[in-house]
């Protein structure tokens, strides 16, 4: 689904028309932006992220009123709860678990769900309810669910939509399972990011619905917006992905615990040396460009972890999750990369071949794979669904 071109809306404000000018928000739901601004349901402490220094700060609305809105209209996430609530105190803790996500992301989302007035929608993940507010604007009153794993977000949440008054139902609850109390959906949609999207989705939602969320493996922290149209039969949903994003993970499916001295107990030397001629620019690349995404398609049960730089050089290392296997490549500018491997698996053989597997279909975005799944597992492929592999 494509973007409306931009046109003139007096009632958005500044941010709002940024937000239309770069095609995130399209004239369709500029008036939903306009009734249910994020200000109305953030909290009065919250942890913004600040583009300027790179991190998340604690912004307190009764200290810095001023500053609390600003960062409130920005495109930026916005952390509202730490380590699954036991973070206490202002300042930010060790791992967010709820937050409102940048504004540009949610519209991206929201289009590509191409919802309805009158669409049934199960959500997962409420947070602050602004998604699912939004929802309920244009899908009518009674239409959405949304659903909120954490029961002191789910509190919350129930008492910002009974303060709004807008009818939506907010369920306490396992979103992994959905919610068949209340099938079958028009749309489904998530907004946490999934190692393995539920069938229980698929099947609670009508053949033909729509289900939009962010996907990935355990390679790397990157997500990427698919959107599944299920079937005729109600026995599978298909489509391809629209984009890269990163979000918080479904609690069911975060990546497992790796403590490198269970893998590595002594020096990499120990491991079988060899080189490879691929740069770390190649093979790591930046913030949300598509050979890591293509990698964790290609190489199952495995997650890439980078170190600090030091020495003139970066060890990069991979390690199996369903053995002790493990990889290292240390990068260094300017000179042959040295690399070791270990265990039953060889994971940087597996890793390089999945990169020049990339190099040979032409270095394909994320828009050009697709996911399908079937209540047998999940599948992945590039370009013909029929070409596809299990993930």
């Amino acid at each position: 689904m494509t973007a409306d071109a931009p046109k003139e809306h007096p009632g958005l404000d500044e941010p709002g028309r940024v937000l239309m000018s770069s095609g995130a928000l399209s004239s369709d739901w500029a008036p939903v932006y306009a009734a249910v601004p994020r200000s109305a349901v953030l909290p009065d402490l919250m942890w913004p992220f600040d583009m300027a220094i790179g991190r998340s700060v604690a912004v307190c609305r009764a200290d810095e009123p001023a500053r609390w809105r600003e960062f409130a209209d920005s495109d930026v996430p916005i952390v509202t709860q730490w380590d699954d609530g036991e973070h206490t105190g202002t300042a930010p803790g060790r791992v967010p678990t709820s937050s409102a996500s940048m504004p540009s992301v949610v519209f991206r989302m929201l289009q590509a769900l191409d919802l309805r007035p009158g669409h049934r929608v199960l959500e997962i993940g409420t947070a602050t309810t602004w998604n699912a507010l939004l929802m309920a604007h244009r899908a009518g009153p009674g239409r959405v669910t949304t659903m909120e794993v954490d029961r002191a977000v789910a509190t919350a949440a129930m008492a910002t939509v009974e303060r709004l008054g807008t009818p939506l139902q907010v369920v306490h609850g396992d979103g992994f399972r959905g919610y068949p109390e209340g099938a079958p959906y028009d749309r489904v949609i998530a907004t946490c990011g999934l190692r393995s999207l539920p069938f229980a989705w698929v099947q609670q939602c009508r053949p033909g619905g729509i289900v939009v969320a962010p996907w990935g493996t355990h390679y790397s922290h990157d997500d990427a917006v698919a959107r599944l149209t299920v079937a005729p039969d109600g026995r599978s949903a298909s489509g391809r992905f629209t984009g890269p994003v990163e979000f918080m993970k479904l609690r069911a499916q975060r990546a497992p615990a790796v403590v490198h001295t269970d893998y590595v107990r002594g020096s990499v030397t120990e491991g079988d040396e060899t080189s490879t001629e691929i740069t770390e620019a190649e093979f790591v690349g930046g913030r949300f460009t598509p050979q890591r995404f293509a990698l964790g398609l290609r190489v199952p049960d495995c997650l890439q972890a980078e170190a600090e730089k030091r020495d003139g050089g970066r060890p990069v290392w991979l390690y199996g999750t369903t053995d002790r296997s493990w990889a290292c490549a240390w990068f260094r500018e300017g000179a042959t990369t040295r690399v070791w491997q270990w265990g039953p698996r060889r994971l940087w053989d597996e890793a390089e071949a999945a990169y020049r597997w990339w190099e040979d279909k032409s270095r394909p975005g994320h828009e050009r794979f697709g996911l399908t799944v079937t209540a047998e597992g999940q599948s992945a492929w590039l370009d013909d669904p029929a070409d596809s592999w299990p993930v």
